[in-house]
């Protein structure tokens, strides 16, 4: 994860070391050579989804001259991403910003016992439909629609039983498919109220910086640039919906034409495409793509 990007540029090695020194911890390594048990733990694969995505975006600013104040219209990241996004615009230090997001992914995990809780993305649904399931499905306990991700992606959050129960009712009210996550915490689900808590706690000890551009928050899929609406709606974000498909629908009518995802291994670039054609999504994810995209600036 990250390696060639690391190997291909500097600024990209120094951002790396950065979270390495910040968090005490060989990160990169782990990022680099695994094992992917260790990488996949929420307290560690935050961070490093988070570092490559700030590594790309250094090594455009160093070597290519971006200025997101001047380049962008404005940021946006998906759950875990708007941490990225924010500290990309210069709202958070990437220091903050790793020790952050290390502090959610512990409080996020330790939630919820692992068993209790779980996610499904229900294929072929749309949004309608998937609330009218969760409602039914509320008697076997808490149930919520925690990613309105693109038309016919949404993903479903919850108490495990209320889970399985919303996913058939899904079934039939049009869904296609009902797909349980790999995931061991039921994440944008009131479940996680003492994470959000928690990061209530480390964002209050936090300094955030008005950003160089607007973010478009996942809480209320509208821009926000004001530093403690950026605080309130982070503590708010961990237990609510993900906003993503009414948030890149709104990018035309804020003057964006194209949407650049960096290190999210096309995952977004593939929402983009089916929320809104009219859009030119890029990802950034090789070295090959970042010099290639660094020559349009």
């Amino acid at each position: 994860m990250g390696r060639s990007v690391g190997e291909a540029f500097g600024a990209a090695r120094e951002t790396f070391q950065e979270v390495d020194d910040v968090l005490s911890q060989r990160l990169s390594r782990l990022m680099w050579e695994g094992p992917d048990s260790e990488l996949l733990l929420t307290e560690n694969a935050q961070p490093a989804i988070m570092t490559l995505s700030v590594a790309i975006i250094r090594v455009l600013q160093k070597d290519a001259g971006l200025d997101l104040g001047k380049h962008a219209r404005l940021v946006a990241g998906h759950s875990l991403g708007e941490y990225s996004a924010l500290c990309a615009a210069g709202a958070f230090t990437l220091g903050d910003t790793a020790r952050l997001v290390r502090i959610r992914g512990k409080a996020m995990q330790a939630a919820v016992p692992v068993g209790e809780g779980a996610m499904s993305a229900l294929i072929g649904i749309e949004i309608d439909g998937a609330e009218a399931a969760v409602k039914e499905a509320s008697d076997k306990g808490v149930v919520v629609v925690a990613n309105d991700n693109a038309p016919g992606q949404i993903v479903i959050s919850g108490v495990k039983a209320a889970v399985e129960k919303a996913g058939e009712i899904a079934k039939t009210k049009g869904a296609k498919r009902v797909i349980p996550l790999a995931v061991s915490t039921p994440n944008h689900s009131p479940l996680l109220k003492s994470a959000g808590e928690r990061m209530r706690e480390a964002l209050a000890e936090v300094t955030i910086r008005s950003p160089s551009v607007p973010v478009v928050a996942n809480v209320t899929a509208s821009e926000i640039a004001e530093p403690e609406m950026i605080r309130r709606l982070l503590v708010e974000q961990v237990t609510a919906r993900v906003r993503w498909r009414e948030s890149v629908a709104s990018f035309r009518d804020l003057g964006v034409a194209m949407t650049v995802e960096a290190g999210g291994n096309k995952v977004l670039t593939g929402m983009v495409r089916r929320i809104d054609k009219e859009l030119e999504p890029v990802s950034l994810d090789s070295p090959a793509e970042i010099e290639a995209f660094a020559k349009t600036l």
